[in-house]
Parts: structure tokens; sequence; C-alpha cells
């Protein structure tokens, strides 16, 4: 039994580690899947699938509509009777006879209905169409642009996993350099040059490590966590880019606003639906020409037909007045364009800003790229020659924490600021892609 339990503890440790192993990945890797499986995208697909239906409807201003019946009677009403023998074809002198004709026999009449009617003017329905097509066109180029943002979102949580991937590596490098430093001042407490507090501070500085390492660590997870929401993947392993978190140096060369961007193409598409429902609610006051026919089959057995017919016509129909309903409607679809127009020039001024603001968030990134930069490489200096010191007995031992401290934050500043610069190259490029 206990060597059964051993070997179960064995394998559980084992696939415990498994779990915890990370899975090497690359960009291009997480995007196709992000583009094959992420839920936003599928409902992106299905909204436009809808748009599509309701303009596939309008195609009824324009098609025929056809439709089949087959009705089954028994009646002894004087003219029902008289009307269904008639169209039986069955009508004979006899019938014409007074009593027969008030106070007829029950008769049975099974009819086969074909019915088309067909559309010829409608200038309302027309507008209507065409409104549902720009509605249509709108919704296909929202989902394209949100595309294009959920293609910023991977880049965003893709740095982000490099750059947690980096304080990890920084972290643990430090910890080693803080533990070269606590081994090197036990030996000094032990030869009588360093005091018992001196060791201590040494000592809170390596669990301080500890403590950070521990959150970078988790942070690795959060951000594998976040691409697995992206790729629509629930197994949630722990992912490691295969490509290290680096500046991107591609140039921008769009400094005002794309007119033939996306998104702004989708809000101008529904300015055009509204103009055009406003121009159908106008087109209602005019009259309608449809055609219509009637093809009948007659028998008294089901489903049958010795006796045929058929009637054909068209109609001209003008709703005069209709208690000012189409006049409001009118009014409310006017007033509906009026207001999609100035949403439209309110979108394209914030999105103007909008740019504005992101390439000057770009510019201080590399600005500040520079500055962390040149920050990073002082402090290293200073703590290759505080730890020279050190070694030597020449340095105290607060001095040499606040060095190896120091030097630690400026490689996370610097890594920071690469993500900060990279993140808002990505944005810009966003914004200005069309």
């Amino acid at each position: 039994m206990n060597k059964l339990l051993l070997i179960l503890a064995f394998f559980s440790v084992i696939l415990s580690t498994q779990a915890q192993e990370s899975v090497l990945i690359t960009k291009e890797e997480v995007l196709a899947k992000v583009l094959a499986e992420n839920n936003t995208l599928k409902i992106s697909e299905q909204e436009v699938l809808a748009a599509q239906g309701d303009y596939n409807q309008s195609n009824a201003v324009l098609l025929p509509n056809i439709s089949i019946s087959h009705t089954g009677i028994a009646t002894t009403n004087p003219l029902m009777a008289f009307g269904s023998k008639l169209n039986q074809e069955i009508l004979t002198q006899a019938d014409f006879n007074p009593l027969l004709l008030n106070d007829p026999n029950q008769i049975e009449d099974f009819a086969t209905r074909i019915q088309v009617q067909q559309p010829l003017l409608n200038f309302d329905g027309l507008y209507q169409r065409k409104a549902a097509k720009a509605k249509f066109n709108a919704t296909q180029l929202q989902a394209e642009r949100k595309q294009d943002y959920i293609e910023l979102m991977v880049d965003k949580a893709y740095m982000e996993l490099q750059l947690s991937y980096k304080t990890v590596a920084v972290l643990e490098k430090a910890k080693e350099a803080a533990l070269e430093n606590k081994r090197l001042a036990v030996n000094s407490f032990k030869q009588g040059y360093l005091q018992k507090s001196d060791v201590l501070a040494v000592e809170v500085r390596v669990t301080e490590i500890d403590n950070q390492l521990q959150y970078a660590r988790s942070n690795v997870k959060n951000a594998s966590n976040q691409l697995s929401v992206l790729m629509n993947d629930e197994s949630y392993l722990i992912l490691q880019p295969t490509d290290s978190l680096s500046v991107i140096t591609n140039t921008v060369s769009f400094e005002s606003l794309p007119e033939n961007r996306k998104d702004i193409l989708a809000v101008s598409k529904a300015s055009e639906a509204y103009r055009h429902m406003y121009q159908s609610d106008k087109m209602s006051f005019l009259p309608r020409l449809n055609a219509f026919g009637t093809y009948e089959l007659h028998d008294d057995e089901v489903f049958q037909g010795d006796a045929d017919g058929y009637l054909f016509g068209a109609e001209l129909k003008w709703d005069i007045f209709e208690g000012s309903k189409r006049f409001g409607k009118a009014k409310k679809s006017r007033a509906e364009f009026e207001k999609s127009k100035l949403e439209l020039n309110q979108y394209k001024a914030e999105s103007q800003v909008e740019l504005n603001r992101a390439m000057r968030m770009l510019q201080d990134a590399k600005n500040n790229l520079e500055l962390t930069a040149l920050a990073l490489s002082q402090s290293k200096e200073s703590l290759r020659i505080r730890t020279n010191r050190f070694e030597q007995g020449l340095e105290k031992t607060t001095d040499l924490l606040m060095a190896e401290t120091q030097f630690a934050q400026k490689q996370l500043e610097f890594y920071a600021t690469i993500f900060q610069h990279n993140y808002a190259l990505a944005y810009v490029q966003f914004l200005t892609k069309e």
C-alpha cells in the first residue's frame, strides 16, 4: 500500500511539473489562431450575416411572391354551393330550380390555388432596399475594423507577455546578485568586517526580490491567460514568446486622419442608410402599382382538379391620408438623418484628436526611450564600481544595496519604455490603417 502511494505521488508530481511547463509560441501563430477562433470576430461574422439577411429580405420589392394552397369546404350555403358548382364546372339546368337554389344539398369543394403577386412600382420599397444595402455595407466595414482592433489587442497582449518574461529575467539576475552579495556579507561578518545589521539588510533585499519575482511570475500567467482568451483556448497554458522584447523601428508616414478608414466609412454608410430611409418615407406619399394573378383547380375530391380557371390583373393604390402618420414618420426619419450627419462629423473630429494624441504619445515614448537607455547605462556602471569597492571592503552595504536596487529599477523602466514605445507605434498604425 505504501509503495502504491509513493508511485501515485511520484506521477502526480510529474504531471504537476508538466502542467507548469511553458509552451513556446510565435506572434504569427497567436494571430493565426485568434483570426480563426476568436469569439469577438465570430460574433462580428454573425452580425454581418444578420445584416445580409435584412438586405436579402428587401428582394421582396423586386421579386414575386408565390404561394400554393389546397382548401376543402363543405357547405349548404346557397351562394357558396352555387359558386362551387360553377367552379367545378358541373352546373346543370336542374340546378336552376328555385327550390334547389334556395335550399341546396351539401356540396364539397376542394380547391388548389397558385397565387402570384408581383411588385411593379414601389418607390418607398426601393429606397428601403438601398437603406438595407447601406446598413449591410456598414456592418461589413465595422467587422473588418473590429478585426484590426483585435489584431492590435494581440500585439499588446503579446508584448505584455514579452515584458513579463523580461521582468522575470531581470529579477532573477537581481536575485543572483543579491545572493552573491549575501554570501560576501556573511563572510565579511564572520571575519568581523561587517555588523549583523548589514547582513540583515542584505537578507531583506533578497526577500524583497523574491516577493517581486513571485508577482512577476504571476504576471506571466496573467498575460498567458489573456492571450488564451483572445485565441479562445480554454487550456490556459503558460505561454512563452519565441522572440524577446525589443524596440520596433517602423516609421509612420501618416499624420492626418485617413478618410478611407473602415470605421469612418462605416459611420458614413450608416448616415447613408438614414438618408435612404428618409427618402423612402417621402416616397410613401406616392401611389404603388402591383400585379397579381391566380390559377385555381376545383374538384369534389381531394387533390383532384377536373375544372380550372385563372385570374390576373393589376392594382394602382394610393393611400391619400393615414391620419398624419406618414407626416410624423417622415419628420422623424429626417431628424435621424440630420443627427447621423452630425454624428459623422463628430466622429471624424474625435478620431483626429485621438490620432494627434497617439502621435504625441509615440514621440514622448521615443524621447523617454533615449533617457531610460542612458539612465540604465549609468546605473549599470555605478553598480559595477560599487560592487568592486564592496568586495574590497571600501563600500558600505547600504550604498551597494541602493545601487543594486537602482540598476534593477532602471532595467525594468527601460523594458517598460520599450513596451510603451512599441504599443504607441502599433496604436498609431491602427489609427492610420485604411
